[in-house]
């Protein structure tokens, strides 16, 4: 598990007319947290989440997880993005020892890790199959256990089901749900779903437009774990009107 400090953080991006990205931002997702970037296309949140990966240093401000700047991608954060990213000429398993193979970790570690981890995201009977072979959910569950067999203590996701259907988005929010309650990662979550981030998250941090800042916090009064029926909640319904009556403002 992994503590995760934003301090008066910029992004602005050089040019004839600088593009600034992200202003003043300033958050802590504490170890084992499930946290939620709530906001509108292109008010940053994906930059957010580039900068905590690595993929892009901040023009000011600082950026801690565990304590050290990040400086660099790191196999201690673990990125999953809308699309799964698997090699297409690799199998499920295949895929999931990838990374911690290159890594140099031990086979007998990564392959019971990898055992396990595949188990958990329910793909046991599909080791052998390619990633064509696969639903797109199918292909997000094996991005999570590449992750997880990884070692990775901090899951960066990106919109990672935006591009499924509903009923398989529900699943896969449910998975999560399942896979965050066994192992416990600091999960970082980007959506521009209101009702995904209510359910999923334990703290909401709702982003305003570009450039991005952190309109408010809100802590999710829903008790865990979390079931599909708390959707149809009072609770849920009174928070997701207050979030937009906040955004609309």
């Amino acid at each position: 598990m992994s503590h995760i400090s934003i301090d008066k953080l910029y992004k602005t991006y050089p040019g004839a007319t600088p593009v600034k990205a992200l202003e003043d931002i300033n958050l802590q997702v504490a170890p084992g947290e499930l946290v939620a970037l709530l906001g509108p296309s292109g008010c940053g949140k994906s930059t957010l989440l580039n900068l905590i990966a690595g993929f892009e240093q901040p023009s000011q401000g600082q950026l801690l997880v565990d304590g050290q700047g990040v400086r660099a991608p790191g196999p201690d954060r673990g990125v999953v993005f809308q699309e799964a990213a698997l090699f297409p000429w690799l199998t499920v398993w295949e895929n999931v020892i990838f990374g911690p193979k290159v890594q140099g970790m031990a086979r007998s570690e990564y392959e019971d890790r990898a055992h396990e981890m595949i188990k958990i995201v329910g793909l046991s009977d599909f080791k052998n199959h390619l990633p064509v072979q696969l639903s797109g959910g199918m292909r997000q569950r094996v991005g999570i256990a590449r992750i997880l067999t990884l070692g990775s203590r901090v899951l960066l996701m990106d919109e990672p089901f935006g591009a499924l259907d509903a009923q398989t988005r529900l699943t896969m929010q449910e998975l999560l749900l399942t896979v965050w309650q066994k192992l416990k990662p600091t999960i970082i979550f980007v959506t521009h779903d209101i009702d995904e981030a209510i359910f999923l998250a334990s703290t909401i941090y709702v982003m305003s437009a570009r450039p991005g800042r952190i309109q408010t916090k809100i802590t999710v009064p829903l008790a865990r774990p979390r079931t599909v029926a708390d959707t149809a909640s009072e609770t849920f319904a009174a928070l997701k009107l207050d979030i937009l009556n906040l955004i609309r403002h």
